[in-house]
C-alpha cells in the first residue's frame, strides 16, 4: 500500500496525475478506509471475540494445564494484533519478521500444535461470526500466513481453504 501511494505521489511531482492516477489513488484510500475499519473493529471487540473461544478452549481441554492454556492464548492475541496490522499496512512481511519468524519456533519446541490449531480454528470461526465477509475476506490472508507458519501443513477443519 504505502509503495502504490508513494509511486502517485513521485508521479504527482512531475506533473499533476492522470484521471487513471486519481481513480487509483482514489481506490487506495477507499481500501486504507476499509482497512482502517476492520483494524478498529477488531481493537473495540477483542474482548469479546476472545472470551467465548477462551470458555470453549477450557471446555474442550479441561484437564489441560492452564498455563498452557494460557500461553496459547496470548499467541492467537499477539497474531491477530499483529495480523490486524500487517493488514493495514498490507505488508506480508511485518507480519512474518515482528512475530511469525520467532513464534513458530516456540510453537514446535512445545509440541503446541494441537492447541494452537483448535485455538485457530475457533478464533477463525469466531471472526467470522464478528465480522462482515469483506473485513474477514482483508484479513485471512494474513491469517492464513499465521496458520501456515505456525502450524505448518496442519489441515485446518472450519476453515475452507
Amino acid at each position: 500500500m504505502q509503495s502504490d501511494i508513494e509511486t502517485l505521489v513521485h508521479k504527482a511531482e512531475e506533473d499533476y496525475l492522470k484521471q487513471s492516477d486519481i481513480e487509483l489513488f482514489r481506490q487506495q484510500a477507499a481500501s486504507m478506509q476499509k482497512c482502517l475499519e476492520t483494524y478498529e473493529c477488531l481493537r473495540d471487540r477483542e474482548i469479546a471475540i476472545f472470551q467465548p473461544i477462551v470458555e470453549q478452549l477450557v471446555k474442550t481441554y479441561p484437564q489441560e494445564n492452564p498455563q498452557l492454556l494460557e500461553k496459547v492464548l496470548k499467541h492467537w492475541l499477539s497474531v491477530l494484533r499483529y495480523c490486524a496490522m500487517a493488514m493495514l499496512l498490507k505488508n506480508p512481511e511485518y507480519l512474518e519478521y515482528r512475530i511469525l519468524e520467532w513464534l513458530s519456533d516456540i510453537v514446535k519446541a512445545h509440541q503446541m500444535q494441537s492447541l494452537e490449531s483448535t485455538l485457530y480454528e475457533l478464533l477463525f470461526s469466531r471472526l467470522s461470526e464478528v465480522l462482515t465477509k469483506e473485513q474477514l475476506s482483508l484479513l485471512q490472508p494474513f491469517l492464513e500466513q499465521a496458520r501456515t507458519a505456525l502450524l505448518g501443513t496442519l489441515e485446518p477443519s472450519l476453515v475452507g481453504g
